[in-house]
C-alpha cells in the first residue's frame, strides 16, 4: 500500500496528485458531450414545428419530445446501478470508465448522423456508457484519496469544477454550432470532446497506480481473506440488503 500511494502522490499539482486532474478533465469533456447533446434533444426534434425551421428538426410535438427525453433521463439513473455492479464485480473502475467513454463516443456519432435509426441507436449508447461510466470516475476519485481525507474536501472541489465548467461550456458550444451551422454539428462537437476525454483518460492510467485496476480471481481471494482479518467493523463492506434490493426495484418501476 505504502509503495501505491507513493506512486500516484509522486507528482503533484496545487498539492493534489496530478492524477486527480486528469480525473478533472475527464469528467469535465464527458459533462461537456453529455450536457451539449442534452441541451439540443428537444429543441432537434421540436425544431419544424415550434421554431419553424424547415432544414432540421423531426416535426415531433413538445409533448412527444419530452416523452422521450424523459425515458432517457430515468435509464441515465437506472444504468449506473448496473455500471458500477459490473465494475465491482468483473471489469475494474478504470476498464469500465474507458468503456462508457467509447460507448458514449460512439452513440455521439449516431447522433451526428441524425438518421432515424441511428438517433434511437445513439441515445442506447448514451443510456449504456453513461451507466459505466458515471459511477466509476467518482469511485477512482475516492479510493485516490481513502488513506489522505485531509485533501478529499478539496479534491471534491476541483472535481466538480470540472463537471459546472463542462455542462457550462457543453451547452454553449453545441448550442451556438447547432444554431448557426446545423443540428448535426452541434452534435459532432459533442461527440469529439467526448473522444477527447477518452483519449486522455486512457492515456494518463499510469499515474493512478492500482486503483481501478480489475483484480484476478486468487488475487480477489486472497485480498477478501486478509481483509476479512485485519479491517474494522467500520470499514467492512456494506453490502444491500433484501429490503435495499427491493426499495430499488419498487423505484426502477415508479
Amino acid at each position: 500500500m505504502e509503495q501505491q500511494k507513493k506512486h500516484y502522490f509522486d507528482t503533484k499539482v496545487l498539492g493534489q496528485p496530478s492524477g486527480l486532474f486528469f480525473l478533472f478533465f475527464t469528467e469535465m469533456w464527458e459533462r461537456f458531450s453529455f450536457y451539449g447533446m442534452r441541451v439540443l434533444l428537444v429543441q432537434f426534434l421540436t425544431a419544424e414545428i415550434l421554431l419553424g425551421d424547415p432544414k432540421g428538426g423531426w416535426g415531433w410535438t413538445a409533448e412527444q419530445a419530452a416523452s422521450l427525453y424523459g425515458t432517457y433521463a430515468m435509464l441515465l439513473y437506472l444504468t449506473p446501478v448496473l455500471g458500477g455492479i459490473i465494475a465491482d464485480k468483473y471489469l475494474g473502475a478504470r476498464n469500465a470508465v474507458i468503456t462508457g467513454a467509447v460507448i458514449m463516443t460512439i452513440g455521439q456519432l449516431c447522433l451526428f448522423l441524425s438518421i432515424p435509426v441511428m438517433f434511437y441507436i445513439g441515445l442506447t449508447c448514451l443510456v449504456i456508457g453513461v451507466g459505466f461510466f458515471k459511477p466509476n470516475v467518482p469511485s477512482i476519485l475516492s479510493e485516490m484519496f481513502k488513506e489522505h481525507a485531509d485533501k478529499k474536501d478539496s479534491a471534491y472541489t476541483i472535481f466538480y469544477m470540472g463537471v459546472n465548467s463542462g455542462s457550462f461550456f457543453g451547452m454553449m458550444l453545441c448550442g451556438y454550432l447547432a444554431e448557426r451551422i446545423g443540428w448535426s454539428w452541434g452534435f459532432g462537437l459533442a461527440g469529439v470532446f467526448m473522444l477527447l476525454g477518452t483519449i486522455q483518460f486512457w492515456l494518463s492510467q499510469p499515474l493512478f497506480g492500482d486503483i481501478g485496476k480489475r483484480k484476478q480471481k486468487t488475487e480477489d481471494a486472497n485480498q477478501e481473506a486478509t481483509d476479512s482479518r485485519e479491517k474494522s467493523d467500520e470499514e467492512k463492506p456494506n453490502p444491500f440488503t433484501i429490503v435495499d434490493k427491493l426499495l430499488i426495484a419498487i423505484s426502477a418501476v415508479i
